[in-house]
């Protein structure tokens, strides 16, 4: 692994080597081979043009792939969207409270917001949200096939989510399971995204001068470790007529990870730098993908901001810091771009 310094404290990220040789050798570039079939993209310019010669097709948006060969209908996306939505405006009109957020993030900040937002369902939907089965997709499948084999609906007193009532309202065995492997789609992403860009803010730049909002922070970490740092895009014929160097055959691999960080788009690209977005939009700043392009924004992206905020809004009042002693944050290629194991402690 390499590592790069980032922020305005002595704290060092140490990439995965995958990650350190696309920063270090693709930086700058518009477009780079990077498999006999695939090439990478990180020119503004150019992926703002494949990206508008045709819409994302159903493999390339993962929460709404094919289930086991069953599609994920506009129907179906759009009440697990209005479901998750409710459930998470209701968490953010919750009290602060005083919980306990020390520990090692991203993990705590992640069983926080499963709390907060999903309640203290049973443990079919609890154990749908773990971190763990990220590690494989037999995983997965162990969990959703156990919970659907769970019959009845909890009590009365036991909350739940509309994203849960929803899966247990399924009819039968088979929508009931393509319900609960929608849930942790749906739910698990909403709990890692989030998690991840707070504590990526938190080793960048804490602790935060007073006057710097939660929003610009997010936003420069959003820029610096983006969560969703690349977008996958199969060959489509759309492709070689955009640019001559791309063949009939090749997948595209887009990086918002280094148009976040080309010089030739951003002052000092390295500096944790939040003020910079008091004079930035955004939703309108060339090559800043975060969320996707304009033309297909990511559909958490109005949960995920004040969700995060929340977390620093917590983080902040209660004076949490990372531990003095860490100074070594470590970024694995293991899917959301995240910094592991960061200590927080009470300053």
């Amino acid at each position: 692994m390499a590592m790069s310094r980032t922020g305005r404290n002595a704290r060092v990220t140490v990439f995965a080597p995958r990650i350190d040789a696309l920063l270090r050798e693709h930086r700058g570039a518009d477009l780079f081979r990077l498999e006999e079939d695939t090439v990478g993209v990180a020119g503004v310019d150019l992926m703002d043009r494949l990206l508008r010669s045709r819409p994302a097709n159903a493999e390339e948006r993962p929460t709404f792939k094919p289930v086991q060969g069953r599609q994920v209908t506009r129907t179906d996306a759009s009440a697990l969207m209005q479901a998750v939505s409710a459930d998470v405006r209701a968490a953010l009109r919750k009290p602060l409270g005083r919980p306990d957020l020390t520990g090692k993030w991203p993990h705590v900040a992640h069983v926080y917001l499963r709390d907060l937002v999903f309640g203290r369902e049973s443990f079919r939907f609890r154990i749908l949200v773990d971190r763990r089965l990220e590690l494989t997709p037999k995983l997965t499948w162990m969990a959703v096939a156990a919970g659907t084999a769970m019959l009845g609906k909890p009590g009365a007193g036991i909350p739940l989510s509309q994203l849960a009532a929803r899966a247990l309202n399924a009819e039968n065995y088979q929508d009931r399971r393509f319900a609960m492997y929608l849930y942790r789609r749906v739910a698990a992403p909403v709990c890692s995204t989030v998690s991840a860009l707070a504590t990526n803010a938190l080793w960048l730049g804490a602790p935060f001068d007073e006057g710097v909002s939660n929003r610009d922070i997010l936003l420069e970490a959003l820029r610096l470790l983006p969560p969703s740092w690349n977008l996958l895009r199969m060959a489509s014929p759309e492709y070689p007529a955009v640019d001559g160097r791309i063949g009939r055959a090749d997948d595209i691999l887009m990086f918002p990870l280094l148009s976040h960080r080309d010089p030739r788009l951003w002052d000092d690209p390295e500096a944790f730098r939040p003020e910079r977005w008091k004079d930035l939009d955004p939703d309108d700043q060339p090559g800043y993908l975060p969320f996707g392009h304009a033309d297909e924004r990511c559909w958490g992206r109005h949960m995920v901001m004040p969700l995060a905020e929340r977390l620093l809004d917590l983080v902040r009042r209660d004076g949490l810091v990372v531990s003095p002693e860490q100074t070594v944050g470590r970024v694995e290629l293991d899917g959301l771009l995240e910094v592991a194991g960061v200590r927080m402690v009470r300053g």
